[in-house]
């Protein structure tokens, strides 16, 4: 089959023979081809598919999937980094990146599925300017009902089998379904007596802020580090795109230290429209700017926001074990 443009499929399979069925060729073609091949998924289908490929799985590049699907943001940029530094062969001709990519779904909140959904949906806008082959596997056996139905709005195709695929009708454009994810967004955190209000030249004081709460909560100190950089980023946009002042709001639950940033807004009679998927897509490098919240998801394991003119509100969510 001779694909030049993006290929975004999900395969949904019940079984190890279907695994194979629907990846064995996927691969074996690719590296035919000259292609790069990335495989991250389960542990236990790197044996499967190691064990099939026989000598040849010594050309496939694999992971664990557990080791490199952490956050939905940090893993998009992992995937844009490898795709851009093997997405040329050793003459500098262009050659395409294959990729067998099985999200892990389990041990997430609805919060969490609901982001990896998004990011799903968002593969079709991040790589869409690349000729590059994405599989995605899901395993009909363990997942729920609603993440399977899930693959078929946010993967224009369906992989059948061996070069077999059909379009997925229920396909739903990627702006769409990032609105769809939107709305539910967690209700804005109530005020209270350690809110820290912040002005422009006051970003040294919220640094500090994070950086004691964070102690206080025993948080190791590379994360520590991250969250300050990262709300000092989004502090940053308050300040320049929310009128000059804002609140920061510290929390914590059993899973996450929560960190809320808001701002009043600017009274600007005509401003301009937020920008579409804000921070989820990699920035062009050579931008003066548009990266902050590029940056402010590479460092947090979940974001929310909510920009508007009349008032906007960023909250960070940082895992307390953070293991990736």
């Amino acid at each position: 089959m001779s694909r030049t443009r993006l290929v975004h499929q999900a395969l949904c399979y019940g079984s190890d023979d279907e695994f194979l069925d629907g990846t064995l060729t996927f691969v074996r073609d690719g590296l035919d081809a000259g292609d790069t091949v990335l495989a991250v998924v389960a542990s236990h289908n790197i044996g499967l598919l190691g064990e099939a490929l026989g000598h040849r799985s010594d050309e496939v590049e694999f992971v664990d999937a557990d080791d490199w699907y952490g956050s939905p943001s940090r893993t998009l940029g992992r995937y844009n980094d490898y795709c851009a530094a093997h997405d040329t062969d050793e003459t500098g001709r262009r050659r395409r990146v294959r990729v067998i990519g099985e999200p892990v779904w389990s041990d997430r909140t609805a919060f969490e599925v609901r982001e990896w959904m998004r990011y799903e949906s968002l593969l079709n806008i991040a790589f869409a300017g690349t000729g590059h082959w994405i599989l995605c596997p899901y395993d009909t056996r363990a997942l729920p009902v609603g993440i399977i139905r899930s693959a078929v709005r946010t993967h224009p195709e369906l992989a059948l089998g061996p070069r077999q695929s059909a379009y997925c009708g229920r396909y739903l454009d990627p702006a769409d379904f990032y609105a769809e994810c939107d709305t539910t967004r967690p209700p804005v955190l109530p005020a209270g007596r350690d809110d820290v209000p912040f002005t422009r030249g006051r970003s040294a004081h919220v640094r500090r802020a994070v950086s004691a709460y964070a102690r206080a909560l025993g948080v190791p100190e590379p994360l520590t580090h991250d969250m300050v950089s990262a709300v000092h980023e989004a502090v940053v946009n308050s300040v320049r795109h929310g009128g000059g002042r804002g609140v920061l709001r510290l929390r914590s639950d059993s899973d996450h230290v929560i960190c809320e940033i808001s701002d009043t807004g600017t009274a600007t009679a005509s401003p301009p429209p937020p920008p579409p998927f804000p921070g989820h897509l990699p920035p062009d490098p050579r931008a003066a700017n548009g990266h902050g919240m590029w940056v402010v998801r590479q460092l947090s394991d979940l974001a929310t926001e909510t920009l508007d003119p009349s008032g906007s509100v960023v909250r960070l969510y940082f895992r307390r074990s953070a293991a990736l």
